[in-house]
């Protein structure tokens, strides 16, 4: 059963310049006024109280009243309070919106400091949140709106938003029945192969701009690929590889001369003779040095071990000295601790006690007699007495602790002195025997022979300087000779490389050719595909405009008087979704005139209120432009711009008439 919602009564005050007006229905009623008068006040006063937003949907607007110049009447408060008969139960909604005005401390006058708002429901004052809970309760937000304005539905809502209700209240056709009901579409599953049409509609876009943007760079590739190919029209790929091959044998022959030249007879025994000389130099060299040098490394290994026994004996003194000075600070702390403890001993020894007891019994007040004072005084100075020695004693012990540890430290430092002045005496040796083996070091590097001034090595060395002129004589007389040879041999290598760069360029043109194929092919492939997508592209259009005829017949046919476009065909073929109510073919946003716009809205309200099985006042805003509103579920509460009437006038069916005041 559908709940049931009547607007009673609705009370403003002080609302948007309505200073004091009462909305009484008895059901459905007229409000007649002049623009400007406050007839869509009284919807934006109604929204208000329920959503805290006016009849546009907006949460921002003027509530308070205004004076002649358009500034805000101050100290007013502004109130909106509506009864509602909910399902036959009367339920009172109350909103209070006032000012608030505070005095700062230390000021006579009262400030401006914001606003609170008062919230009622049946006349008991409630939280915000409640207040807010119990609107919910009779209805939500969205569904109220699209209930009690002819023209939320078509001006408020984004098309996606209106194509969803839609969808809501309808159903959807499912993709099942859209292929049963056409045979063009039986390979669409298997094309779709899984995906939604809107997926694969995406993945054929994202394809085709793909292979577009390929199809364009492949002429342009192709023509950079003509333009890089060489021109071998005066070219023959035959003679040239035999002419390659006839210099090359030239070539060969030339290398075979120089190398004749170059290698002379006389020449090789010169140089053969010259290298066996180099070895019996070195064999001079290692006779006259060899003893010597061998007894100035053992002796420079002598010096080596010598100078790193100086070095640890300069470690060891270094390091004793060290501990020395570090037992010396350590023994200076132990004094001034031993020093200290001994001043405090002295503090302690010299300190009295006098002990005062009570005279009079703590409990009962009475005076205690002199034995008990005197066994008490007594036994407070064996306590104190007692403490004091425990304390002389303990530091004491600290005072024989901290100058026994002085005393060791300097005993230790007694025994480090004495280890260093050994190992001083042990350095001043090693020092001597350094000096010694250097001496002996130095001697033996003096006695090396100098192989230079040796008659064996002169001579050898004359010998070789002579071959080498030798050598160098020949050569020079075969140097021209092979130099012109030389010559030769480079030009002919210059024409050879020239004819190979005359050959590779029949392999270029076939790697072009073959490349140029390869990018036809490709086209051609694409081209193919291209196609292939073109008409998946128009099974899934088809599938779209099935869809659409059949969701279109199936919406439509839940209401009277609207009608609905959900696509719109683009100029490519494609279909574009949309969501455009229609009366008698004339679009809602173009050309539909003002009466026809509200019975078209009341049309989808009566349908929306089947759906969400509820009914609400329906304040129809213009409605003197209506020969006849159409009949609806709901209270109507219809606003009529009457020029005559300067203040609101009401007329319910019974034709009682109120005013605004």
């Amino acid at each position: 059963m559908a709940k049931q919602i009547r607007l009673v009564t609705l009370t403003l005050r002080n609302f948007k310049g309505v200073r004091d007006f009462t909305l009484d229905t008895q059901g459905n009623v007229d409000v007649f006024g002049d623009n400007a008068v406050g007839k869509t006040t009284l919807f934006d006063a109604f929204t208000w109280l329920l959503f805290d937003k006016d009849s546009q949907n907006k949460k921002d607007f003027q509530i308070k009243t205004l004076d002649a110049r358009g500034n805000v009447l101050h100290g007013l408060e502004h109130e909106v309070e509506a009864t509602l008969l909910i399902d036959g139960k009367q339920t009172t909604l109350r909103k209070v919106y006032s000012e608030k005005w505070t005095k700062k401390r230390g000021s006579a006058t009262a400030e401006f400091s914001g606003h609170t708002t008062d919230y009622f429901v049946d006349g008991v004052p409630v939280k915000m949140n409640e207040y807010k809970d119990r609107v919910d309760q009779i209805v939500s937000e969205e569904i109220f709106k699209l209930l009690t304005s002819p023209t939320f539905f078509n001006e408020q809502l984004k098309w996606q938003e209106r194509r969803k209700i839609l969808m809501d209240v309808c159903g959807d056709v499912s993709d099942e029945e859209v292929i049963a009901g056409n045979r063009e579409l039986t390979k669409l599953p298997s094309i779709l192969n899984g995906r939604s049409i809107e997926d694969h509609r995406k993945v054929i876009a994202a394809r085709r701009a793909d292979i577009n943007k390929e199809l364009d760079k492949i002429p342009i590739r192709i023509d950079e690929v003509q333009r890089s190919m060489p021109d071998i029209s005066a070219l023959n790929e035959k003679s040239l590889q035999q002419d390659i091959a006839a210099l090359k044998e030239q070539i060969d022959g030339k290398e075979a001369e120089a190398f004749r030249i170059r290698s002379g007879g006389e020449i090789v025994v010169k140089e053969k003779r010259l290298r066996e000389i180099e070895s019996e130099l070195l064999e001079i060299k290692n006779q006259l040095q060899a003893d010597t040098l061998e007894k100035v490394a053992i002796k420079r290994q002598d010096v080596s071990a010598i100078k790193g026994q100086y070095s640890e004996f300069q470690r060891q003194i270094s390091d004793k000295l060290w501990s020395i000075d570090r037992n010396n600070q350590r023994i200076n702390s132990a004094q001034d601790e031993a020093n200290r403890l001994r001043e405090q001993w002295h503090e302690v020894n010299a300190e009295t006690t006098e002990h005062h007891h009570d005279a009079n019994c703590p409990t009962c007040g009475q005076s205690l007699p002199e034995e008990q004072i005197q066994a008490a005084h007594q036994k407070a100075q064996a306590d104190f007495n007692r403490r004091k020695a425990e304390r002389l004693e303990r530091i004491t012990a600290k005072g024989k602790e901290a100058a026994s540890e002085a005393k060791r430290l300097q005993e230790e430092n007694v025994a480090l002195n004495e280890q260093v002045e050994s190992l001083r005496q042990q350095l001043m040796l090693k020092e001597k025997e350094l000096f010694i083996a250097e001496e002996e070091l130095h001697t033996l590097q003096s006695r090396i022979v100098d192989v230079e001034t040796a008659p064996q090595y002169i001579n050898k060395k004359q010998e070789a300087t002579s071959i080498q002129q030798e050598i160098d004589q020949l050569r020079l007389s075969a140097q021209d000779a092979t130099t012109k040879v030389r010559e030769e041999i480079a030009n002919l290598k210059s024409m050879v490389e020239g004819l190979e760069q005359d050959k590779a360029k029949f392999s270029q043109v076939m790697a072009a050719e073959q490349r140029i194929e390869e990018l036809s092919a490709r086209e051609r492939e694409l081209a193919a595909e291209y196609e292939r997508l073109e008409q998946e592209l128009f099974l899934t259009e088809e599938f779209i405009r099935t869809k659409v005829n059949l969701l279109e017949e199936k919406i439509n046919n839940r209401f009277q008087f609207a009608r609905f476009k959900l696509f719109k065909q683009q100029i490519n073929g494609g279909l574009e979704e949309i969501c455009e109510t229609t009366f008698n073919g004339v679009p809602y946003s173009s050309g539909l005139n003002n009466a026809a716009r509200i019975n078209v809205g009341l049309d989808i309200i009566n349908t929306l209120s089947e759906h969400y099985g509820i009914t609400a006042p329906i304040f129809v805003d213009n409605a003197e432009a209506v020969t006849k509103l159409i009949d609806t579920h709901g209270q109507q509460i219809r606003l009529v711009v009457s020029e005559k009437d300067k203040q609101l006038r009401v007329e319910t069916p019974n034709r009682e008439m109120k005013e605004a005041v």
